[in-house]
């Protein structure tokens, strides 16, 4: 009949005569299981969580370099801190006569020109006078020699300092991108170790350098390999817990980074050379290359990459280290993994996040965030210190010093109850709110009081604006640097396993860009400082404006994979009132109008008792 089948036809063959042979057709790569990739939900549970000894150790491990990265990241305000000089001459009968060069030390950063003690002062100056073949120093960092006492770096040579101060952020700065996308490649763990090892051999080699060129350079590779530290450190702990500790451990770990910050001065004052003090504070990460032995992979990573042959020795290795019985994996994550054992590995690169609709905006959104937070904490800091020197509170190094530090650990121990109450999202944005406000007022009220102070019967005087100044400056860099920390950490939640490496890395270069500001400023003599500070007051505007379009994290599971991380979508800031329709549909909801994106069939397959974010809470 018409319906019956047409017999096979002869067999192809090639130009030869002989029979080409059919290749059959491989058939589309399953889908993993999502027991695997549900990380919180499944296997961390069977570990124990951090109830194990061995995940606490591990934690511990992620704590205590972060001292050493606290030395390192603060030894410039020792190492390069200008000053107090004079020029000493010695007359024909051999005794010493002070000379000074008025004014140069104060154009070229936040040293001064004293005479010492006993010495004449001479009337007057000229520019000749920096035509001197002998500089003396007074030290105010506690060290008796630095680099710019060491090699001369002042009057015309001063913006070698800066430059100086450049190469160590600079370095950060290509180090996280650079450290950040070889996390996501190849591990956290080796990009670790390397840095470890790269850090003492070029942090070593800064303390033997023979002049300010090479110690520039040697200082860019040795920020270049801190950054590696830092990124993986956060990386590792941060993928290390459960979604209800993870915020209280990071903070731990920038506690004790900022008592490295408030021993520095102890350590400088202990080492007196600047030599001494460099290989002081590298030589601790030598304790580090035991690491190698005793620290693993990221699980997490290893599953979200689909490695489940690595997955599976380690969590062998985590049930041995926990003396813990097999016979707990009530959900048969093992039994799975051995299923899934062949499966090729998975690994994503950070441009993978151009092609998505939700999550690089996130990414964005944070990175902007990060630069003017801790930019406009330069604005903050400069008039609170002085970019004049009548609106400084203080010529005293050490007291300067620690009320920055101060002002820090005031920042970040009012983090911790704000973002437990408000959330990662509602944190952020009470801080940028402050963060503008003191901006604002700072920028505009104080003008006006300097306008009314200048009539004859207004009663006010300039010292009530720098207290106005003084008042407004430290409230700005205590939510300045809040917003610059929170959103390092918030994007590192919201950031899927699979490129949290490369979404740390933009954020925290975008940090570095921010601080890169001060030495700019001081390079350039601190020319443009107002326009500097209205640009960062403006960002802190729209800043405002993009916080309200994230996704909030808070016990939130971390998002495994690239669709994971689009179906955090934003929820209201105030939970709508029972009975009340609520204008931000869920990701249940959402499912009717799959064919507007390109998630459809990851966003059919999520459940119903989904939260607002689209993840499985704990």
């Amino acid at each position: 009949g018409a319906n019956a089948a047409a017999p096979p036809g002869p067999p192809p063959v090639n130009a030869a005569g002989a029979e080409i042979q059919a290749v059959p057709v491989p058939p589309p790569a399953a889908a993993c299981s999502p027991l695997l990739l549900d990380y919180d939900g499944s296997v961390l549970p069977f570990l124990g969580g951090l109830g194990g000894g061995y995940q606490r150790t591990l934690v511990l491990l992620t704590w205590v370099p972060a001292l050493f990265i606290g030395f390192s990241k603060f030894s410039d305000s020792f190492l390069l801190d200008q000053p107090d000089f004079w020029c000493r001459e010695a007359d024909g009968q051999g005794n010493w006569s002070g000379s000074l060069a008025p004014g140069h030390a104060n154009r070229s950063g936040n040293g001064s020109i004293f005479p010492p003690p006993g010495l004449p002062t001479p009337a007057g100056g000229n520019a000749s006078e920096c035509d001197c073949h002998e500089w003396h120093y007074r030290i105010r960092a506690g060290l008796v020699q630095n680099v710019v006492s060491k090699w001369d770096l002042v009057c015309d040579s001063a913006w070698k300092v800066h430059i100086a101060k450049f190469s160590l952020l600079v370095g950060l700065i290509f180090g996280h991108l650079i450290t950040g996308c070889i996390a996501d490649w190849v591990g956290r763990r080796p990009v670790l170790l390397f840095s470890v090892i790269f850090i003492l051999v070029f942090g070593l080699t800064v303390a033997l350098s023979v002049n300010v060129t090479m110690f520039s350079t040697l200082r860019f590779f040795e920020g270049f390999c801190l950054a590696g530290i830092v990124l993986s450190l956060y990386a590792l702990r941060i993928e290390l817990c459960p979604p209800g500790h993870r915020f209280m451990i990071t903070m731990v770990a920038s506690f004790i980074e900022m008592a490295g910050q408030f021993l520095m001065p102890g350590l400088a004052a202990l080492c007196r050379d600047w030599q001494v003090l460099q290989a002081v504070i590298i030589c601790p990460f030598l304790l580090m290359l035991l690491y190698w032995v005793i620290f693993p992979e990221s699980l997490r990573w290893l599953m979200a990459t689909q490695q489940f042959e690595a997955s599976k020795e380690l969590i062998l290795q985590f049930t041995h280290k926990n003396r813990m019985n097999t016979e707990s994996d009530i959900k048969g994550v093992v039994p799975e993994l051995e299923k899934e054992i062949t499966r090729r590995p998975k690994k994503v690169c950070i441009v993978k996040v151009v092609g998505t609709r939700n999550l690089w905006k996130n990414i964005v959104v944070l990175c902007v965030n990060s630069l003017t937070g801790y930019g406009i904490h330069h604005c903050f800091a400069k008039s609170m210190m002085g970019h004049e020197a009548k609106m400084a509170i203080t010529h005293n190094f050490y007291a300067d010093y620690y009320t920055m530090a101060g002002i820090a650990l005031a920042s970040c121990l009012a983090m911790c109850p704000v973002v437990g109450f408000l959330g990662r999202r509602g944190g952020l944005l009470l801080f940028m709110i402050l963060t503008a406000l003191a901006s604002l007022l700072q920028l505009g009220l104080l003008n006006l009081i300097g306008k009314y102070s200048q009539l004859p019967d207004s009663g006010m005087s300039d010292s009530v604006k720098d207290k106005f100044s003084t008042a407004f400056s430290i409230v700005g860099m205590f939510s300045s640097h809040a917003v610059g920390s929170l959103s390092v950490f918030f994007c590192a939640e919201i950031t899927p396993t699979v490129i949290r490496g490369g979404g740390l890395g933009l954020v925290l270069a975008s940090a570095g860009f921010g601080r890169l500001t001060a030495p700019i400023m001081e390079l350039h003599n601190q020319k443009g400082y107002f326009l500097h500070h209205v640009i960062f007051a403006c960002c802190t505007l729209i800043c405002i404006i993009c916080i309200l379009l994230l996704p909030e994290s808070k016990n939130q599971n971390l998002p495994e994979n690239i669709p994971d991380g689009e179906h955090y979508t934003r929820q209201p800031l105030l939970p709508h009132k029972k009975g009340e329709q609520p204008l931000l549909l869920t990701n249940s909801e959402l499912k009717d109008y799959s064919g507007l994106h390109d998630s459809a069939a990851v966003s059919d397959g999520i459940s119903e008792n989904t939260t607002a974010n689209g993840m499985k809470s704990m």
